[in-house]
């Protein structure tokens, strides 16, 4: 970690603040603030999380379609940290305006958590963009290691921050009610994301991009049009998304559905916030080990070490009995979470034309968002069907292979025609 340059740290320290807006806001303390506003405003159970799900559904069905064209714009000299700012400023504004809003305010919660998801999925297309412009092409399994591992660290002070305010008056211990102390918590997380975003702000610039040219927005459709035509010449870069389609839904579905597993289980909210933060902190250091052994054994390499540690996830959740195996599951999951992340987060950059990174990576958000959809089915259908949630987490065993499989067939090193063809880079 003491090897990267100030522009590396610069850039991995937005991941040490925006990560926690991920633990608070998107798993942990607003989903159970809003249901309990939700229900203190006399809406049902059942039409409340029926409401939470059609927001999530919203923001990321307009930026799965609003990133392509967005990362093209963005594409040209100079707009990439405007467009960063933007969604930035969108999420941290709107998430500190989360503290403010009435107990029962349900609908005005739902609008800024819109509001506030939009801005952090949005600005991350930008930073993982920026990542082609902080450092290079050797350093990259290294330095995207990093930012997840600060990013579970730095998630981690926050999250126990707030869980620390909410759990001390509950007891009693301090004079705030749960509904107080979750506002704090939405204030943490604006002050701490707003404040580890600085040094990317003020030292992270665009240094690939396009000459600027009259009728952007136009000019941009036709680059992306032209991106669709030459389709051929970017064979390696889609292959890879789709393998990524795949195992990054089985990744996605673990992290997302691991909440209500653990409920099944008969582990207390407690406990499973407490299985939450250790994640967290076990998945820092092996992030960063990742990042060490993808430098002396390739990325694609440990890509596939991911995957199989995922499928013995699968095989393993059908043991499972005890809340200890739930333990030992979670721990195992923490091993490649973050390395599985970040390989492909670097593998991906490596493969793309440096100008168009902005475009490309909206191409890897669009893949990213929608491998969402597959596996929470495959899950719930598997579990219905056998009556076992286990069951259902086993089939995710699926998507593993079938991305492992087509990895197999995307090259270790990206040297694509496409990069040689690529219009002139501009350094600033």
């Amino acid at each position: 970690m003491k090897k990267l340059s100030k522009r590396e740290w610069s850039w991995v320290s937005y991941d040490w603040g925006n990560s926690a807006f991920s633990i608070i806001i998107t798993t942990a303390v607003f989903p159970i603030y809003y249901k309990a506003a939700a229900t203190e405003a006399g809406i049902a159970t059942v039409d409340s999380t029926a409401y939470l799900g059609y927001t999530i559904s919203t923001f990321t069905f307009v930026l799965a379609m609003l990133a392509p064209i967005l990362g093209t714009i963005a594409d040209y000299q100079g707009l990439k940290k405007q467009f960063f700012s933007f969604f930035f400023i969108l999420g941290v504004g709107s998430t500190a305006l989360l503290a403010f809003v009435p107990n029962d305010s349900w609908l005005l919660l739902l609008i800024l958590y819109l509001f506030a998801s939009i801005g952090s999925t949005g600005a991350n297309v930008y930073y993982d963009a920026f990542l082609v412009d902080v450092t290079t092409r050797k350093r990259m399994n290294r330095v995207s290691a990093s930012g997840y591992a600060m990013g579970y660290l730095g998630s981690a002070i926050p999250f126990f921050l707030s869980i620390a305010i909410i759990l001390l008056g509950q007891q009693g211990t301090l004079p705030i009610s749960s509904s107080v102390a979750s506002k704090i918590a939405f204030g943490i997380t604006a002050l701490w994301w707003a404040s580890f975003s600085i040094p990317l702000l003020r030292l992270v610039k665009q240094r690939h991009g396009i000459a600027l040219e009259p009728s952007l927005v136009s000019q941009s459709f036709k680059r992306l049009g032209q991106t669709f035509k030459e389709i051929k010449q970017y064979r390696a870069v889609f292959l890879f998304l789709l393998a990524y389609f795949f195992y990054i839904d089985g990744v996605g579905t673990i992290i997302s559905m691991s909440t209500a597993y653990g409920k099944d289980l008969g582990l207390g909210t407690s406990g499973l916030l407490l299985v939450l933060l250790m994640t967290q902190v076990v998945a820092a250091p092996f992030a960063i080990v990742y990042g060490k052994l993808a430098e002396r054994f390739k990325g694609k390499k440990m890509l596939y070490v991911g995957i199989v540690v995922y499928m013995i996830v699968c095989i393993y959740a059908i043991f499972l009995e005890t809340i200890v195996d739930f333990w030992i599951l979670a721990m195992l999951v923490a091993t490649s979470q973050g390395g599985i992340q970040a390989l492909s987060r670097a593998y991906f950059a490596k493969i793309i034309p440096k100008n168009k990174s902005n475009e490309f990576f909206g191409f890897y958000n669009i893949f990213g968002k929608f491998a969402s959809i597959t596996g929470p089915f495959l899950v719930g259908i598997t579990a219905q069907l056998t009556g076992n949630t286990s069951f259902g987490v086993f089939s995710l065993i699926i998507l593993f292979i079938i991305g492992f499989i087509l990895l197999l067939f995307v090259p270790e090193t990206a040297s694509h025609t496409a990069n040689k063809n690529a219009q002139t880079e501009i350094s600033a």
